[in-house]
């Protein structure tokens, strides 16, 4: 009996989707380690789906790729938590599903939500997430929440209207808006220009009993939660790590220089996640501002 030979088109074809499958995991790896994604839905992604990407990543990538594990704690890790290294996430077993779960809530534990939240709701993520789309979205199509404007000693970019994007001020202004203490937060962003948020339109608003969001930096963010501990604070997620580099050079506002730089901070950025109360994807402007007026709408009841 004469072998069976597989056609060739076929062979193709199977070491194109090795190829985009190996790509695809690479991928999800680069998420794990700079914070994109938690290991808890990664995990559960493979739990749901054995077939999925999530799921034929191997044990020992998974917890390599996790942030502070080298091969010494990973091996230790694995004994601790009784799996084979050659085990893939998709085939743990139950009894191993539920010890990998305890272990990583133990390790990299998410933020649940306090109750008492406030009307002050603050959104941050890293550079290039897109946090002023959002945020511009929210302000065109809900009038009812009152966007914060920052002030910045940035010059605008192609297309920003002083008073309507940002107040551009010089460094005296933002000096005697300190003195005068006129901002509820401000930070230096990137090592270069300052942003700070004016803290009488805030006052007022919320006075008027009107929801409030303020789009601000990690650094604005905690000194907010610092000063009014009740405000409500949304992280901002880029879909991957990879998607975020894209939008980063893609807007063409930074030099390489300024992008290396950008980014070496975003991966600081994405590993605060976990201060915050909700943490939104922004894979879908409308969707993720939708998302956002959901939250401050269950913050007004």
């Amino acid at each position: 009996m004469s072998e069976r030979r597989v056609p060739e088109v076929d062979r193709a074809a199977a070491a194109r989707r090795a190829v985009e499958r190996r790509r695809a995991r690479a991928s999800l790896k680069r998420d794990l380690t700079t914070r994109v994604v938690a290991p808890q839905i990664v995990a559960a992604q493979a739990f749901a789906d054995a077939e999925s990407v999530a799921g034929s990543m191997r044990i020992t990538d998974f917890l390599l790729a996790l942030p502070a594990i080298g091969v010494g704690k990973r091996d230790r890790i694995l004994v601790e938590l009784d799996i084979s290294p050659v085990k893939r996430l998709g085939g743990l077993g139950v009894r191993q599903r539920v010890t990998l779960r305890h272990w990583l809530d133990e390790r990299f534990p998410l933020q649940s939500p306090r109750s008492g939240r406030s009307r002050l709701l603050v959104l941050a993520g890293p550079t290039a997430v897109g946090k002023g789309t959002v945020a511009a979205h929210i302000r065109e199509n809900h009038p009812d929440i009152h966007l914060s404007i920052s002030a910045t000693t940035r010059p605008p970019r192609p297309g920003e209207i002083d008073g309507v994007h940002y107040f551009f001020v010089d460094d005296a202004e933002f000096d005697r808006m300190i003195a005068e203490d006129a901002l509820l937060e401000h930070a230096v962003v990137h090592n270069r220009s300052r942003y700070g948020t004016p803290r009488a339109p805030i006052d007022k608003a919320l006075s008027e009993g009107k929801t409030v969001l303020l789009e601000i930096d990690l650094q604005g963010a905690r000194q907010v939660r610092a000063a009014e501990p009740s405000a409500t604070l949304i992280f901002l997620l880029p879909p991957s790590w990879d998607e975020l580099v894209h939008r980063l050079v893609g807007r063409g506002t930074e030099d390489e220089e300024e992008r290396a730089r950008r980014l070496r901070t975003a991966k600081i950025e994405l590993a605060a996640q976990s201060e915050f109360d909700y943490r939104i994807v922004n894979e879908d402007v409308a969707t993720a501002a939708r998302e956002v007026v959901e939250l401050s709408e269950a913050t007004a009841r």
